[in-house]
């Protein structure tokens, strides 16, 4: 729980991880890192998110007129056609004057 508190301090206030205070008893930044690391990994984040989205839905508490789709996180499709061939427009090399 700590280290969760810990994540949470550096993510919010945007600060490295190695500039965790370790008097707040987080743990060191390191420790807290790693944590992030196998909790994403482990997909508590993604979970943690459509739970609390769906909790928010059935309160009534989103506003999906203000909703955005970012492409950006969604996969090319697989199978596409390759390009064509392109002639280089490198140019070529040097004589070797030597």
């Amino acid at each position: 729980m700590r280290a969760l508190q810990g994540i949470m301090y550096v993510l919010y206030h945007d600060i490295s991880w190695q500039l965790l205070p370790l008097e707040f008893g987080f743990g060191s930044g390191q420790t807290c890192w790693r944590r992030l690391g196998r909790r994403r990994e482990a997909g508590v984040f993604d979970r943690l998110h459509r739970l609390l989205l769906a909790e928010l839905n059935a309160a009534d508490e989103l506003d999906w007129s203000r909703a955005c789709v970012d492409a950006s996180h969604i996969r090319a499709k697989k199978g596409a056609k390759a390009p064509g061939r392109h002639r280089s427009n490198a140019g070529r090399r040097a004589v070797n004057t030597t």
